[in-house]
């Protein structure tokens, strides 16, 4: 790999570390302030509303200008929404803030790829940035658990800089200024990203062509009888799993009597268990037997319910490493068929908009349905039994489409034979 590669991995790791540190960061906040408990779940509606709201035009964006300084204009972005919620603006404005840097840098971290590096070594290089973004998400959220942690806060909060009145007196607000300081060292990275040269003119600078080309795509893949089955289910495991995020937090902290910093270590222990399942899909699951991993989903949704009965650690423990296992398993093939038939039908780039697009709207409905459970007052468990039978429900509908197709004609003759290889 060439050396300007590790610098976007860097980058990115540490771009990506400090978004889900501030996210555990922001809702400590939000319980120190007494905030509604539906509050928690807006936040992430909050980050990802952008993903959807700009998704016609920040690839166009990404695409005008050299995509390092791109990465470093969305990073100071993210920089500003972070100082913003230390500076007392409502954590939900400022996340909010920082996910529009996150939506914008995204589309440029994936794209300078192909610009940077030749064909053969794209898909190592995409597996180690996603590699590198599932550390990044399981150290971030337990990097935010130990900052606002009784032990680590109270050392932060012990640091006085002389005849400086910094106004940071809270185990999130310390926890906050420590993660501003990894968006810089993000920033400092995509400063030294080399430019590749490349002509970065745009094809179209119309908002409303570029919005009917995005429209286009959207209905091109959900037509598409084995790319609208990959597409729901991406969708729906992107939902389920940010809604999950939130669900875990408040069980461990009534179920197990966790607090926040406690509860976070059991998000880090559900993506230990999706990477043990993605390990194991990527082994043992074809392309063209992905649609087999179905089931698994549905079974997914039936172990959640199962977590209403767990009462110790361990037990907890064991629960969230199979659920994510189980995530893991049948999400990694659904993405690789999904990639596969939007690179068929509309190029790389527009595919990833579009798969982007769908599944961050799938996180807003899916946590906009949570955040009502909360607000109307329904217990965890009560949540946590919707939850999985909304999940198993769902997949057994995104199965039956399937076998619906199938009846119709063999879909699965749409997997040209490059596809027979292991899902990436």
């Amino acid at each position: 790999m060439k050396p300007g590669f590790y610098i976007i991995m860097a980058a990115q790791f540490f771009s990506s570390l400090a978004d889900n540190a501030l996210l555990i960061a922001a809702i400590a906040l939000l319980q120190d302030s007494n905030s509604p408990a539906w509050m928690v779940p807006a936040l992430k509606q909050s980050f990802v509303v952008s993903y959807v709201l700009l998704a016609p035009w920040v690839g166009a964006f990404a695409d005008s200008m050299p995509k390092g300084r791109v990465m470093l204009i969305t990073n100071a972005i993210k920089v500003v929404g972070c100082l913003f919620m230390l500076f007392t603006v409502h954590p939900l404005a400022a996340y909010a803030v920082v996910g529009f840097g996150a939506a914008a840098y995204s589309p440029a971290k994936y794209g300078i790829l192909t610009e940077l590096l030749p064909a053969k070594q794209l898909v190592a290089a995409n597996g180690w940035i996603e590699g590198t973004t599932v550390a990044s998400i399981v150290l971030g959220v337990l990097l935010g658990g130990a900052l606002i942690s009784t032990k680590v806060s109270a050392v932060l909060l012990g640091f006085d800089a002389p005849l400086i009145e910094t106004g940071i007196n809270t185990a999130p607000d310390a926890a906050i200024a420590v993660i501003a300081v990894i968006y810089v060292v993000a920033a400092i990275f995509n400063w030294y990203i080399p430019d590749t040269g490349v002509d970065h003119r745009q094809p179209s600078r119309n908002p409303i062509f570029l919005i009917r080309e995005f429209s286009h795509c959207v209905m091109l893949l959900w037509r598409d009888r084995l790319g609208q089955v990959s597409l729901a289910t991406t969708t729906l495991f992107w939902g389920a799993g940010a809604t999950l995020q939130f669900i875990v937090l408040a069980w461990a902290q009534k179920a197990l009597d966790f607090d926040l910093s406690q509860a976070s270590i059991m998000q880090g222990v559900v993506a230990v268990g999706i990477a043990v399942g993605a390990i194991l899909a990527a082994r043992f699951v074809s392309l063209r037997q992905s649609v087999q991993v179905l089931p698994i989903g549905v079974a997914m949704g039936l172990v959640v319910i199962t977590m209403v009965f767990a009462r110790s650690v361990p037990v907890a423990a064991v629960l969230m490493i199979l659920i994510g296992a189980c995530a893991g398993f049948f999400v990694v093939p659904m993405n690789a068929l999904l990639q596969h038939r939007g690179h068929v039908l509309m190029g790389a780039g527009h595919s990833i908009a579009v798969q982007n697009f769908n599944e961050n709207l799938g996180i807003l409905v899916m946590l906009g349905l949570y955040a009502y459970l909360t607000y109307t007052g329904a217990s965890v468990n009560r949540a946590i039994v919707l939850f999985g039978l909304f999940m198993s429900a769902a997949m057994l509908l995104v199965l039956w489409r399937f076998m619906y197709n199938q009846s119709k004609s063999d879909a699965l003759h749409l997997i040209a034979e490059e596809g027979d290889g292991r899902p990436h």
